[in-house]
């Protein structure tokens, strides 16, 4: 029987998947979180686990280096990439958000916008019809609307704390987010039984929380 790669976005969301599978029956090391390795041998249950970035995930998806992944709802609406999406995880929910200076909620065209998920928000505003400066940003996002280098940013929220500490307020909730299982096209068709017996087992434990 040949052995299904499992890619995982290292961080928060690999703490709650490992959770997640030992709970559906699938065994994962413990060592796995707290360990520098990036590749994980699980002879006993078919599996192996690779932890990159979770912007790599839906790369090494549909390219076919790894059969499954795990990774955020919003890494795929930015990547956009050729794969199947099977579970929605329940966990690490969050979502996409326009957010701003309290003054600015009243005058949202003709706006630049910062963001870490610029072909999302290319997207977005497109179909919105409203054209807009796209500014690319790596952290701190929040800043961009308190130095003037941008009137809007699109990114993800939790709480809202962050926000709020900073002035900024939601202009508009756009969509709710959490991890999710993906798989690879071709994966699915060449190795459907052993797919989908992992697919079960996480679908059965997640229908009981």
């Amino acid at each position: 029987m040949a052995n299904i790669t499992i890619a995982m976005a290292k961080g928060r969301l690999a703490k709650q998947a490992v959770k997640l599978f030992n709970n559906s029956g699938i065994n994962l090391p413990d060592d796995m979180l707290s360990s520098r390795k990036l590749i994980f041998e699980l002879p006993q249950e078919n599996l192996e686990i690779i932890l990159v970035k979770p912007a790599d995930v839906p790369i090494y998806v549909e390219y076919g280096t790894a059969d499954l992944g795990i990774v955020g709802k919003d890494t795929l609406l930015e990547e956009n990439r050729d794969l199947y999406e099977m579970l929605d995880l329940k966990f690490g929910k969050c979502r996409f958000a326009l957010a701003g200076l309290p003054e600015g909620k009243e005058t949202l065209l003709q706006r630049k916008v910062a963001t870490k998920y610029p072909d999302f928000t290319r997207r977005f505003f497109k179909i919105k019809g409203e054209p807009v400066e796209i500014i690319k940003l790596n952290g701190s996002i929040e800043l961009a609307p308190l130095t003037g280098l941008a009137d809007t940013i699109l990114d993800i929220v939790q709480t809202g704390r962050t926000l709020k500490e900073n002035g900024l307020v939601v202009y508009e909730n756009i969509q709710d987010l959490s991890a999710r299982l993906v798989v690879n096209k071709v994966s699915m068709k060449t190795y459907q039984k052993q797919i989908s017996k992992i697919i079960d087992a996480l679908e059965a434990e997640l229908e009981e929380e």
